[in-house]
């Protein structure tokens, strides 16, 4: 247990690291970086609702049919 604690400890603070290193050593602004990272949690963030909106729409309709009265078949 305290292997795999050790182990993740150290992966996150190298990613932590890792994403400091990169933003700090982007030929980008600032504020141009700023607008990039916002632009792209938009983009994220639209596609999620977007999913979600979708996927509702399909539990709804499976949730219908399974409401639906069954129609006894006679033969």
């Amino acid at each position: 247990m305290n292997r795999t604690f050790n182990f993740l400890f150290g992966a996150l603070i190298g990613g932590l690291v890792g994403a400091t290193v990169a933003l700090l050593l982007t030929p980008a602004s600032g504020e141009e970086l700023r607008s990039q990272m916002r632009m792209r949690a938009e983009n994220i963030r639209a596609d999620i609702t977007e999913a979600a909106a979708e996927r509702r729409a399909e539990l709804e309709q499976q949730l219908s049919a399974l409401r639906a009265p069954k129609k006894i078949q006679t033969g």
